[in-house]
């Protein structure tokens, strides 16, 4: 379909249905495989799901929980009240799974991707703060914070997961890159083609950034302005974003496709920016692990 600034993003509608924030599932966007939500989850209550025919990875994005399942429990996950004062935790779930997640304080707030698999069972896992690999990326103005959560080869079958910190007024996803065509020369993955979510939360509720989604071709050429609770889809093309001065940006990427891979082209126009980048934004890291906070006796 005709991909438009009307129907790459997807509005937060928060209090419309209850606990869900946002929600993207495959056919929503048009596309095959990948589906995601926003949901908050009160003191006290709880909330079921089952994987079916599809991996999943839960993030937390403010609050702690506990969750059951048939492959395991986990008690007390999670330690940031936001996605501004710390480092993710995470749980991968394979398919077949039938879980129950319970909020143990008033502000649990998570995120969940999935996506169809077709390959061998594999295990659960808890992703730690620990765990996460943290990367500053690119210089100046055009500097960011990559978390990996579910990162290339990470067992399982075509999840990746990454969080994205950007600073008041800066680029990030830039160079603007693409990754929708499956591309391999002499063995080795060039480029994989992937469906992508960017799932936005700003550090004040009235912030804003902006996202260009364009192909070489200009078939597709849609800026949008994606707020707090908005999903933004990105089917095809180049996709860079930057955020409105004085407010702080986060994005949560849920990606699938061909390869569980972040295999990528930058659009040769901007590649050169690269060779500029003689220092980095000192805002940069945003969160760490010192800010891990112990859990309250």
């Amino acid at each position: 379909m005709p991909y438009t600034a009307d129907n790459l993003v997807f509005r937060s509608r928060r209090g419309l249905e209850s606990g869900v924030v946002n929600r993207v599932t495959a056919g929503d966007a048009g596309w095959k495989d990948l589906s995601a939500e926003i949901r908050t989850i009160q003191s006290g209550a709880r909330w079921k799901g089952e994987t079916g025919l599809s991996e999943a990875v839960i993030v937390l994005l403010g609050g702690r929980c506990s969750v059951t399942s048939n492959r395991g429990t986990w008690n007390e996950i999670g330690r940031r009240r936001n996605v501004f004062d710390g480092m993710p935790w995470a749980l991968y779930l394979p398919k077949a799974t039938t879980f129950e997640v319970a909020a143990l304080d008033d502000h649990l707030e998570l995120a969940y991707g999935s996506a169809p698999t077709g390959g061998a069972e594999r295990a659960p896992r808890l992703v730690t703060p620990r765990d996460v690999r943290v990367e500053v990326r690119g210089g100046h103005n055009n500097t960011r914070q990559i978390n990996s959560i579910i990162p290339p080869g990470f067992d399982c079958d075509r999840l990746v997961c990454v969080e994205v910190y950007t600073p008041s007024g800066n680029w990030s996803s830039y160079p603007p890159h693409k990754h929708d065509v499956h591309r391999e020369e002499n063995g080795t993955l060039i480029e994989a083609d992937l469906e992508e979510l960017y799932c936005y939360k700003m550090s004040r509720p009235e912030g804003w950034a902006l996202q260009r989604i364009y192909t070489e071709d200009r078939s597709t050429d849609a800026s949008v302005v994606a707020k707090d609770g908005d999903i933004v889809l990105v089917p095809e093309g180049y996709h860079p974003v930057c955020t409105g001065y004085g407010y702080d940006c986060y994005y949560l990427n849920f990606l699938a496709g061909s390869a569980q891979s972040l295999a990528c082209t930058d659009d040769p126009e901007h590649a050169w920016v690269k060779e500029t980048w003689t220092a980095t934004d000192p805002r940069v890291p945003m969160v760490t692990l010192e800010m891990e906070k112990p859990v309250a006796p």
